[in-house]
């Protein structure tokens, strides 16, 4: 579907949404909705990033098909956000991997494929297969400087992506509230952002997979992100370790780094399986079948990232543990290639539309025209 289509589109249920105003206390995207006369096409980004997809709105709705407005609020604003995530990503050949999960596909394969292959041209067999025990094991098997070097560009290729992108989301949905909202604007906009505070459905939860509204998806999300920021925690709790107290890995079961990472780990497995599980088992008609297909690709290498991590440390004094080791590094250089062309971004750009939504909100209510 051609951008213009989208942008028509939506602007066309939105306009009727706007008329209704039967589902306005449910989101921030009908609050949003309502100081606006018409929507341009940076509002219509705006909008579709600011929407959590909890569908409490398609299932409200008197408008939805067979009904000649043919209103579906989640999977338009789906659609215009696939739009966004290739408009602002870069470069372009491979932004249009938000439209073609093969190219998304390919690049975590080659990158895994790439660590793989240098690893067993590279390895000496008595590293990679021997058991190692003593303080700085892993490094037995590949050494630190390779670690480090690889994980800081892939680190951050990805955030200079998503830092242009988020510049052109800033530039992109101004309206004519400009005003700067102030540190309560963005403490609010955080807190909304980590606590999941829209995935309620306006109050009962999410309604997901079904029209049955529930905590499901909020649950699973949540495991899934703090599971993200507790491994984020236990890498950085242990290169302080390393670092700053020259106390090589493996640590010990009850240091703060593996409980930090064995929670995270686990958290992760159990969110993202609980989250495929439950899209295999979605309806349909709210969702834009693109989306699915991103959203699969993402998880299933999270969840297989956070697997490796587990096993690494399970078989981490076996013979194993390089085998292990070196899949994990593979996946997570896959994990690392793809966040810039992939679900991840949709954190970098809801945080972003939910900081314009509280500065907004700050404002003087006034209609905003075109």
């Amino acid at each position: 579907m051609p951008e213009v289509n989208i942008f028509e589109e939506a602007n066309r249920q939105l306009i009727i949404c706007n008329a209704c105003r039967y589902c306005e206390g449910y989101c921030p995207v009908f609050r949003a909705i309502e100081i606006r006369r018409d929507f341009s096409q940076g509002d219509v980004f705006y909008l579709s990033n600011l929407c959590h997809d909890c569908r409490a709105c398609y299932y409200a709705c008197m408008f939805t098909p067979p009904h000649e407005f043919a209103i579906n609020i989640p999977k338009i604003l789906a659609e215009a956000r696939i739009e966004t995530y290739q408009r602002w990503s870069w470069p372009g050949f491979l932004a249009r991997a938000f439209k073609k999960r093969g190219i998304t596909v390919g690049l975590a394969f080659v990158a895994a494929a790439i660590v793989i292959g240098l690893s067993l041209l590279l390895i000496p067999e008595s590293s990679l297969f021997t058991i190692h025990l003593a303080p700085g094991a892993f490094y037995e098997v590949v050494p630190y400087v390779a670690m480090v070097i690889g994980g800081l560009i892939l680190f951050f290729y990805a955030l200079a992506v998503w830092m242009r992108g988020g510049a052109r989301f800033w530039s992109e949905t101004r309206s004519a509230l400009r005003e700067p909202g102030g540190f309560k604007a963005l403490i609010s906009s955080l807190t909304a952002a980590l606590g999941l505070r829209y995935l309620q459905g306006g109050g009962p939860g999410c309604f997901y997979p079904d029209e049955r509204p529930s905590s499901v998806r909020r649950i699973y999300h949540s495991l899934t992100s703090w599971g993200l920021l507790s491994d984020f925690v236990a890498t950085t709790l242990a290169f302080i370790y390393q670092d700053f107290f020259h106390r090589l890995p493996p640590y010990p079961l009850m240091s703060a780094p593996v409980i930090f990472g064995t929670v995270g780990g686990v958290a992760l497995i159990v969110g993202t399986s609980g989250l495929i599980w439950f899209k295999l088992r979605s309806d349909r008609e709210p969702e834009s079948s693109r989306a699915v297909g991103m959203d699969y690709v993402f998880l299933v290498t999270l969840g297989l990232t956070a697997l490796t991590g587990m096993l690494t440390l399970i078989f981490r004094t076996t013979a194993a543990m390089g085998s292990m080791l070196i899949l994990h590094l593979a996946l997570i250089a896959a994990l690392f290639i793809t966040a810039p062309y992939g679900k991840f971004v949709h954190f970098v750009y809801r945080s972003l539309a939910l900081l314009r939504y509280e500065v907004e909100q700050r404002q003087p209510q006034k209609h905003v025209g075109h």
